[in-house]
């Protein structure tokens, strides 16, 4: 259930991409602080799903998601780089990361009338990050020793990947017919097995406290 060596490798390829992006990342030169890029990434996010419910091609979609996301990934890159790390700019990066993915299920579920599927896709998704943050108010805890399955970063990217190759291949009908439908039910399952993997966690943890 800890999935340790996972989340080793996981931190070791989010700092890898934020590392290389250090040196060559003109945002900084420009100017731009973290919680602007921040800001921006919302934006970016919000107005490709406008465009996904009038144009409805998964893969622009995809590809304009993955662009979307990795730029609002910068935003730490740029905190490390000009010295601007801040608490709040943490808390601002955790709530807008979950607006994007509302916005996201929300155009998703508008084009597909899949509702159900987005439903509990998104719910699944969000109780992931609340099962960790509503345990912070009960005992103190370490935010990155939360090695689970379906973290935001796998999320998003089997979302985007589920995207872009819908746009090529159909699936049998007992796999719903969509390499995209079939994203979303994985998504929606994993990430309610992750919410109960934290709850699980969180339980020992405050039950071990007492």
């Amino acid at each position: 259930f800890f999935f340790q060596a996972e989340d080793g490798i996981r931190d070791k390829l989010v700092t890898g991409v934020q590392t290389c992006a250090l040196p060559i990342c003109p945002l900084a030169a420009a100017g731009f602080t973290p919680n602007q890029i921040t800001w921006t990434g919302l934006v970016l996010v919000l107005a490709n799903c406008a465009l996904y419910t009038a144009h409805r091609q998964n893969l622009w979609f995809g590809l304009g998601l993955a662009f979307s996301f990795a730029f609002d990934a910068l935003d730490g890159a740029v905190a490390r780089l000009t010295g601007k790390s801040s608490k709040y700019g943490a808390y601002l990066d955790a709530v807008i990361d979950r607006y994007q993915e509302i916005a996201a299920y929300l155009a998703i579920g508008f084009v597909s009338g899949w509702w159900v599927e987005c439903f509990l896709a998104l719910s699944g998704s969000l109780m992931v990050s609340y099962n960790k943050a509503r345990t912070s108010l009960e005992i103190p805890i370490d935010n990155d020793n939360w090695p689970d399955l379906m973290e935001r970063l796998e999320r998003i990217a089997l979302l985007c990947i589920a995207l872009v190759v819908d746009a090529f291949f159909t699936l049998p009908d007992y796999f719903g017919g969509s390499v995209l439908y079939l994203g979303i039910v994985v998504i929606a399952i994993l990430s309610h097995f992750t919410a109960v993997q934290r709850f699980l966690r969180a339980r020992a943890m405050i039950l071990g406290g007492k």
